[in-house]
């Protein structure tokens, strides 16, 4: 089934030349369907690509999904044109009395900084109140996630000297999770950040937060709550084929001392070769499994929201189902210090 897209939105034109199968609105309401209702907190510079990307991504559901975007009111863009904004986007204040099936909140170039002195920190929590209020389930992107899991779980952030950035195996730590499901043993996923989460606030906050993927290098990859009411993506699965090298490539015209020539990215890491693309079907793979466990467990009464989450069913508790656990008895623990195929740890 098709996304629908505000009429107009640029995404359209790239993503119909990628024979992704997009509606406007008048087209999609010829549809006899109830669409999933989605809205995105788009909190990165260049809202354009970032839509598209996330626009890709949720394509390749066979629901029809209805998209709105959002943007906070603290915090002036200045990667995109005014124009765009007043277009397509609108601020809680519009959204307020709206209910949603999904919310998508994106990474932003801000991990550096502490919570408390990124502009738009209050913002991002009273919109973080309303979401927990009028959302079935939120998926949070890098950034997104540590400010979440921050304000929400008390999971502290740690600052790194040099940024995590490369494409890096991640160990599957949940064999029949519902947002894992068809993973592979290890799967690759981009990274690019200054910052991580604590892993020992993670781990005692095991009654409420499993970690589904982990990785020696990278952490903490991908986190939910038991109830999948809350979606946290430390690593950028969302990314491009070429948007490990675009930011490269800035951050090097910036005379930044902190960034490494990108992981397992390049052939023989060689930043004049095509890069490799590793990462695409994992990150179809979970964007789907998301949307239909939203699809399949949401109310179709949206207004029901707020009783069921005071409630606390949201979907079904996984505990009851099965004892979480990974799916080798080694643990991996033959591929900590020897690799995975190609990909060689230091």
């Amino acid at each position: 089934m098709p996304i629908k897209i505000p009429s107009g939105l640029p995404a359209r034109a790239i993503l119909d030349s990628e024979r992704i199968f997009a509606l406007e609105k008048p087209e999609a309401e010829r549809q006899r369907v109830r669409p999933l209702k989605l809205v995105i907190l788009n909190l990165m510079p260049k809202k354009i690509e970032t839509e598209t990307q996330l626009l890709r991504l949720i394509s390749k559901s066979p629901l029809q999904v209805e998209v709105d975007f959002m943007k906070t009111s603290t915090h002036e863009a200045t990667h995109v044109s005014a124009d765009h904004l007043v277009k397509f986007y609108e601020t809680l204040d519009a959204f307020k009395d709206n209910y949603y099936d999904g919310f998508v909140v994106t990474g932003a170039p801000v991990e550096h900084m502490p919570f408390e002195e990124v502009d738009y920190w209050e913002e991002f929590k009273t919109i973080l109140d309303w979401a927990s209020t009028h959302v079935f389930s939120t998926m949070y992107l890098c950034w997104g996630a540590m400010g979440a899991l921050y304000y929400r779980y008390g999971v502290r952030k740690v600052n790194y000297l040099q940024k995590i950035f490369g494409v890096f195996p991640q160990y599957l730590q949940d064999e029949y999770c519902f947002l894992t499901n068809g993973f592979d043993e290890i799967s690759l996923q981009p990274h690019s950040r200054l910052a991580g989460v604590n892993e020992a606030d993670l781990a005692m906050k095991k009654q409420d937060l499993q970690v589904l993927t982990w990785g020696p290098q990278s952490g903490p990859g991908l986190v939910a709550t038991r109830d999948f009411s809350e979606v946290f993506a430390l690593g950028h699965w969302e990314y491009g084929k070429y948007t490990l090298a675009e930011e490269y490539e800035r951050d090097m015209a910036k005379g930044m001392t902190n960034v490494p020539f990108p992981k397992n990215y390049f052939p023989h890491d060689d930043p004049s070769l095509e890069p490799l693309f590793s990462w695409r079907a994992h990150g179809n793979l979970l964007w789907r499994n998301w949307l239909n466990w939203v699809y399949q467990t949401t109310p179709y009464d949206l207004t029901e929201v707020p009783e069921l989450r005071k409630e606390k069913k949201l979907g079904t508790d996984r505990s009851i189902r099965h004892l979480p656990g990974g799916p080798r008895k080694d643990d991996f623990e033959p591929f900590l210090h020897d690799g995975y195929g190609v990909i060689h740890q230091d």
